[in-house]
C-alpha cells in the first residue's frame, strides 16, 4: 500500500497534477465565488432594495426552486466530469510522452549500434538514423544527446590516409570510407543549423563540441543566427574545403575558435555580424588558406584575437565596420603576433581594435594594410 501510494505520489508530481479531493474543493469555491459575484453584480445593476418577507411560497415558486436545485446539481456534475476529463487528457499525454521516449530510446541504442559497426556503410545509416532521431526527437534533452553522439564520433582519433600506393590500397579505400561518414556528420552539422530556428529539423540553440576536429570539407552556415548555446571550434583544424560563415549573426551564447588552426582552407565570415556574444579566435593559428572577415560589423559583445597568430595565408578584414570596446587583438597575458601572413584591413571603418596599433608595432609591415585614419601622423 505504502508503495503504491507512494507511486501514485510521485506520478502526480511528475505530471503537476493535484489530488482530485483538493482539485473539486477549489473549483466548487471557485463556481460559487463567480456565482456570488454575478448574483451580487445582479442585484446592484437591477436595483433590488430588499426581498418581500412576508410573501407566501407558492407552487410556481416551489418548482422553480426545484429546478434550481436540479441546475446546480447538474452543473456540480458538469464540474466533476471536466475536472475528470482534464486529468484523463494530462495522463494520456504523459503517456504518450513516456510511450515517445521509450521508443526513441530503442532506436538510439539501435543507432548507436550502427555507427558503431566495422562497415562504413552501416556506420553511414547510423549516422542517417541519429540526424534523424535528432529532428524527432520529443524534447530537446534527448535531441541534445544524438547531436553529442555525432560530435563525439567526429572526435575519435582515426588511421590517416595511407596514400594511393597499390601496396595499401585496402587502407586507402577504407580511410576514404570513413572519411565519408565523417564529412557526413559535418554536413548535417552545418544543414541543420541553416535552418530558423523553431522549425521542424533545426538545431539552432544546441551546443555543439568539435573540439579538436578536423574539417577537410565543405561547410555551410551561411545566414545562420547563433544567439544561443557554446559552439566550440576549439583547437579544430580547418585543413581544406570551404566553410562559410557569411551573413550568419552572432548575438547570443558563445562561438569558440580558440587554439584553432586555419592551415588549408577557406573560412569565410563575409558579412558577418557580431552584435552580443563572444566570440574567440585567442591563441588560433592563422597559417595558411584565405580567412575572411570582408564587410563583416563589429558592434556589440566581445570578439578576442589575443594570442592568435598570423604567420601564413591571407585574413582579410576590407570593409569590415568596428565599434569600441569590441574587438581585442590582446588581452592580460598575451598579444596577437603578425610574422608572415598578409592580414588587410582596407576600407574597415570605425576605430581600430583595441590593442591592434601596438601588436604591430611601428611602422606597419608591408603585409599589414591599415586604412589611413588609423596610422599614426608622419612626423
Amino acid at each position: 500500500m505504502t508503495s503504491r501510494r507512494r507511486s501514485r505520489s510521485l506520478n502526480e508530481r511528475e505530471l503537476r497534477l493535484w489530488r482530485v479531493g483538493r482539485t473539486l474543493a477549489l473549483t466548487f469555491a471557485a463556481a460559487v465565488l463567480v456565482a456570488g459575484g454575478v448574483f451580487y453584480g445582479l442585484v446592484v445593476l437591477l436595483d433590488f432594495q430588499e426581498i418581500d418577507t412576508t410573501a407566501k411560497l407558492d407552487a410556481k415558486t416551489l418548482f422553480d426552486l426545484v429546478k434550481l436545485s436540479f441546475g446546480v446539481v447538474a452543473g456540480a456534475g458538469a464540474l466533476v466530469a471536466l475536472v475528470v476529463a482534464y486529468r484523463r487528457q494530462r495522463v494520456d499525454e504523459a503517456g504518450a510522452h513516456r510511450e515517445a521516449t521509450r521508443l526513441h530510446t530503442e532506436r538510439f541504442s539501435q543507432a548507436v549500434d550502427k555507427l558503431g559497426s566495422d562497415s562504413p556503410a552501416v556506420r553511414l545509416g547510423g549516422v542517417h538514423a541519429l540526424a534523424g532521431l535528432a529532428d524527432d526527437a520529443p524534447d530537446n534533452n534527448l535531441r541534445q544527446t544524438c547531436i553529442d553522439v555525432l560530435c563525439a564520433y567526429l572526435q575519435l582519433p582515426y588511421t590517416p590516409d595511407p596514400g594511393n600506393d597499390p601496396t595499401h590500397q585496402d587502407e586507402h579505400h577504407h580511410y576514404l570510407a570513413l572519411r565519408k561518414v565523417r564529412h557526413t556528420i559535418l554536413r548535417l552539422i552545418s544543414d541543420h543549423y541553416q535552418r530558423p530556428r523553431e522549425t521542424h529539423r533545426s538545431w539552432q540553440g544546441c551546443d555543439f563540441d568539435l573540439d579538436g576536429v578536423t574539417i577537410d570539407c565543405d561547410m555551410d552556415f551561411s545566414g545562420a543566427t547563433f544567439s544561443d548555446g557554446l559552439v566550440s571550434f576549439g583547437g579544430a583544424t580547418f585543413s581544406d574545403g570551404l566553410v562559410s560563415f557569411g551573413g550568419a549573426t552572432f548575438s547570443g551564447g558563445m562561438v569558440f575558435f580558440g587554439g584553432a588552426t586555419f592551415s588549408g582552407a577557406s573560412v569565410y565570415f563575409e558579412d558577418a555580424t557580431f552584435s552580443g556574444t563572444m566570440v574567440r579566435f585567442d591563441r588560433a593559428t592563422f597559417s595558411g588558406g584565405y580567412t575572411n572577415f570582408g564587410g563583416a560589423t563589429f558592434s556589440g559583445g566581445t570578439v578576442f584575437f589575443g594570442g592568435a597568430v598570423f604567420s601564413g595565408g591571407t585574413v582579410d578584414f576590407n570593409g569590415a565596420a568596428f565599434s569600441s570596446e569590441t574587438v581585442y587583438f590582446d588581452d592580460l597575458t598575451d598579444r596577437a603576433t603578425f610574422s608572415g601572413a598578409r592580414v588587410s584591413f582596407r576600407n574597415a571603418s570605425g576605430s581600430a581594435p583595441n590593442g591592434l596599433l601596438a601588436t604591430v608595432g611601428t611602422p606597419v609591415p608591408a603585409e599589414i594594410h591599415f586604412p589611413s585614419i588609423w596610422l599614426p601622423p608622419v612626423p
